[in-house]
């Protein structure tokens, strides 16, 4: 019965990553908003419905790792050594993402499509938009829990959105330099010097509290 249901696992994935790489070939090529899920359906050779029970939204084929990010947030926090504040394992956690070449620290010519995908259309800025605020959210609460606090409390909000905001300017220098340069190396060290230097600044914004 295990088998069987591995099997199926299996299966169910392979056809999901399917659809979300052909989504995907479509999108670069021809922009989000010329590409239809029957156009999708098609290119992946399977019926629309399969397409919405595993994507509710379009935009869900082009952010599919999603999901895979949000548990990573979290569990960084469960897996951090007792002397490693939050602050300091999210720190971290961006320098392994880099040593181990993960592909959401991927400064390259293929991460420029993704890029420029997304700015030519205003769904899927809407869409990124959205993720921010619901990633600031899942790391109020893993950071909250993280130390037995209120899920509410407001030290673990401000060092949610300390934590948002310095990635996300650590990932558009990281992008406009490669833009600019065509340099990967170059393009990863601009990342984590912003990282690190709002790592310093949410160490003093946070001091005194159990997540610094």
């Amino acid at each position: 019965m295990t088998t069987t249901t591995d099997r199926r696992t299996r299966k169910r994935l392979a056809t999901r990553q399917n659809i979300s790489n052909v989504a995907t070939r479509l999108f670069f090529e021809r922009g989000f908003d010329h590409v239809t899920v029957d156009e999708i359906a098609a290119a992946a050779d399977v019926g629309r419905m399969t397409v919405f029970n595993h994507f509710p939204r379009k935009e869900d084929m082009f952010f599919d790792r999603d999901e895979e990010a949000r548990e990573m947030l979290r569990e960084v926090l469960r897996q951090r050594d007792a002397d490693v504040a939050p602050i300091e394992a999210y720190r971290l956690l961006a320098h392994r993402l880099v040593a181990e070449q993960h592909p959401a620290v991927n400064f390259s010519a293929r991460s420029q499509g993704f890029v420029e995908t997304i700015e030519g259309s205003e769904t899927l800025k809407a869409r990124v938009r959205a993720i921010r605020d619901e990633i600031a959210d899942v790391v109020m609460m893993a950071l909250s829990e993280s130390v037995g606090r209120n899920p509410a409390d407001p030290d673990a909000k401000l060092a949610a959105s300390l934590l948002l905001a310095t990635w996300t300017v650590a990932f558009i220098e990281a992008h406009q330099t490669f833009r600019q340069e065509r340099d990967t190396k170059r393009a990863t060290d601009a990342f984590l010097a912003i990282i690190d230097k709002g790592a310093i600044g949410q160490k003093a914004a946070l001091n005194d509290t159990p997540y610094a």
